[in-house]
């Protein structure tokens, strides 16, 4: 199965530094032709959204999201996914987290979890999340893929899973 590589270059890179900069590699399926949906980076923050080729940010059936917290090192699992939640439950009141599998035995801690919203405040659309959240030695990463479902199939929870538990942090 061919897969789509997207190799996420989540924090600036110096030209004249010879450092080798930390990112998170996550193979996305090929067969959504992934196309960059938006952009943005601060001296803190770096934050992407892919989208399916045909699709806009706007209107999507299915999205993926990746962000880099530069400089956040050592943040526990349970509040990292904490933070996720209540700033999910801040628009969706009535979201619910459920939390797959977490590793904090390895060096790089992580988690798998979703949190599914029926709705939303002045929006009806719901939108389910499939969250990978790791730990890198120079930053916190945290990806989902999400979709407009009240609920995420259990197919759909494992095939995702398998996507994100075969990311690695690589040093280009």
């Amino acid at each position: 199965m061919k897969v789509f590589k997207l190799f996420i270059l989540l924090v600036a890179f110096n030209s004249f530094s010879q450092e080798k900069i930390e990112n998170l590699k996550i193979n996305w399926p090929e067969e959504y032709q992934w196309k960059l949906g938006s952009n943005q980076e601060t001296q803190q923050i770096h934050f992407m959204e892919i989208i399916p080729g045909n699709e806009s940010v706007d209107n999507w059936t299915i999205i993926g999201t990746m962000m880099s917290i530069k400089g956040a090192t050592g943040i526990p699992m349970d509040k990292a996914i904490s933070l996720m939640y209540e700033q999910t439950k801040a628009s969706a009141p009535k979201a619910q987290l459920t939390i797959i599998e977490k590793n904090e035995t390895d060096k790089n801690h992580w988690a798998l979890f979703k949190i599914e919203s029926p709705s939303f405040k002045g929006d009806k659309t719901p939108e389910s999340q499939l969250y990978y959240i790791i730990q890198g030695e120079s930053s916190l990463y945290s990806s989902f893929v999400a979709i407009k479902e009240k609920k995420l199939s259990s197919e759909f929870v494992a095939k995702w899973s398998k996507v994100f538990k075969s990311s690695e942090l690589v040093f280009e």
